[in-house]
């Protein structure tokens, strides 16, 4: 059976990998995990039906160490869930009497790059065009800006799942380092 299950840490629920249907199921039929959402599919056999879940918990938390991400713009946006650190404006809010789109948001360096900034996960967060451009070559508190929330280097998996390759079912367990949630 094809498809993808999002396995979630024991007790903290933080995801930890994306597993294949069969995994998952191996999972919780040995014990290990157990069902969080299902996808309204059905595993049949010939003595039971399974529902296919899409996405697990293990039942015990492991200890998982970071593992660094490598730097991206598209990563930087959804780090920061498409919301301006500066003034907190999303795709969908009214900026100027229209909605704001993804396309509205930018890269900002907190240390501007004319003053050494460098593409770091911890130097670059989302902004909107109006903030950004308010900031301009200043940091933060120059520009009379506060960040809403700290910068962080997100853990590997988070990027892969949070740029859009899992399913809505997926969007309420995850939550990016970093983020402003």
């Amino acid at each position: 059976m094809q498809g993808r299950v999002l396995l979630l840490n024991g007790s903290s629920w933080e995801p930890l990998a994306v597993v294949s249907v069969p995994r998952a199921i191996n999972l919780v039929l040995a014990g290990k995990a157990v069902i969080v959402e299902e996808t309204g599919r059905f595993l049949r056999t010939v003595g039971a039906n399974f529902p296919v879940p899409s996405v697990i918990a293990l039942r015990t938390y492991i200890n998982v160490p970071r593992r660094k991400a490598h730097w991206s713009r598209k990563g930087v946006l959804a780090r920061d869930n498409y919301t301006c650190i500066y003034c907190g404006v999303r795709p969908g809010d009214i900026v100027r009497g229209r909605p704001l789109t993804k396309a509205d948001l930018t890269v900002d360096h907190i240390l501007p790059r004319s003053r050494g900034g460098k593409d770091t996960w911890t130097n670059t967060v989302c902004a909107c065009y109006q903030c950004n451009h308010r900031k301009g070559d200043k940091m933060p508190g120059e520009a009379g800006l506060r960040m809403l929330w700290e910068p962080k280097t997100p853990r590997t998996s988070y990027l892969v799942i949070a740029v859009g390759t899992g399913p809505d079912a997926w969007k309420h367990y995850i939550e990016v380092a970093g983020s402003n949630g």
